[in-house]
C-alpha cells in the first residue's frame, strides 16, 4: 500500500531546500508519495516576525544551515538575490515581492498537475545550489523546469492570467498547513502527525514503518 505524506514548503527557507535530496531519495526507496505544498515564508504570512524576534535568530540559521550542507554533502549558498525582499539592516519587508509570489505560485501550478516535488526539486538548484549568479534572469530557471518537464513560459502565462486560482491553492496549503500542529517549514505531516524540520526525515521514516512502509522492488 503506498503511503502518502504532504509536505509543507517554502521557497525562501534553508531547511526546506536542505530537505529535498533526503525527501527525492525516500520517493525513490520507498512505496511512498510525498504532496510538496508550497507555502508562503513567514516574512509574508507574518511581516512582523523578524522584528519580534531575537536579533542571533538569522546568523544562526546562517551558520547552521551552512554546515548541514557541508555535512549532507549538499551544494548551498543563501540565494543572490533573496526570494524576499528585505533590508537586514532594518528588517523592513518590502512591499512589493516580485521573486517569492512567483515562485510560490509556480509551486501551486505544479502541485495541480500532481507534480511540485520534481518541479521544485529541480528549480531550488539554481536558486540555492551557487551554480549561477542573479538566478531570476536569463534562462536559469527555464532550463531547470524544462528538465523537469515543464515550460515555465506557460506557467507564467497560465498564472498571469488567473492568479486567484494559484493564490486559492497556496491559501488552502496555509490553513491545512496551520491545522497540522505546526507553523514553520519544512513541516512533513503523515496521518495528520506533523514532523518539522529536516532532521525529523528518521523520525517520521519511523513512524511510517510502523504503519506498513515499504521498499520498492528493484
Amino acid at each position: 500500500m503506498t503511503l502518502s505524506v504532504d509536505l509543507f514548503y517554502s521557497y525562501r527557507s534553508p531547511y526546506s531546500y536542505l530537505a529535498l535530496p533526503r525527501t527525492m531519495q525516500l520517493v525513490a526507496d520507498f512505496d511512498l508519495t510525498v504532496n510538496l505544498r508550497p507555502v508562503y515564508p513567514l516574512a509574508v504570512r507574518q511581516p512582523d516576525f523578524f522584528k519580534k524576534t531575537n536579533p542571533k535568530f538569522a546568523r544562526y540559521v546562517a551558520l547552521d544551515a551552512t554546515r548541514v550542507a557541508s555535512r549532507e554533502n549538499i551544494p548551498f549558498r543563501f540565494p543572490r538575490p533573496d526570494p524576499i525582499v528585505q533590508d537586514m539592516t532594518t528588517l523592513e519587508i518590502a512591499a512589493q515581492q516580485p521573486y517569492i509570489h512567483r515562485l510560490t505560485r509556480l509551486a501551486a501550478a505544479a502541485q495541480l498537475e500532481g507534480k511540485s516535488l520534481p518541479f521544485t526539486y529541480a528549480i531550488t538548484k539554481p536558486i540555492w545550489d551557487g551554480s549561477v549568479a542573479g538566478w531570476p534572469e536569463g534562462d536559469h530557471l527555464a532550463k531547470a523546469a524544462a528538465a523537469a518537464g515543464f515550460d515555465l513560459a506557460a506557467m507564467d502565462a497560465a498564472i498571469t492570467a488567473d492568479p486567484d486560482r494559484y493564490e486559492q491553492v497556496i491559501a488552502g496549503n496555509e490553513q491545512d498547513h496551520a491545522n497540522s500542529g505546526h507553523w514553520g517549514v519544512p513541516t512533513f505531516v503523515f496521518e495528520n502527525e506533523p514532523f518539522f524540520g529536516q532532521d525529523r526525515i528518521d523520525l517520521l521514516v519511523w513512524r511510517m514503518e510502523s504503519k506498513g512502509l515499504t521498499r520498492r522492488r528493484k
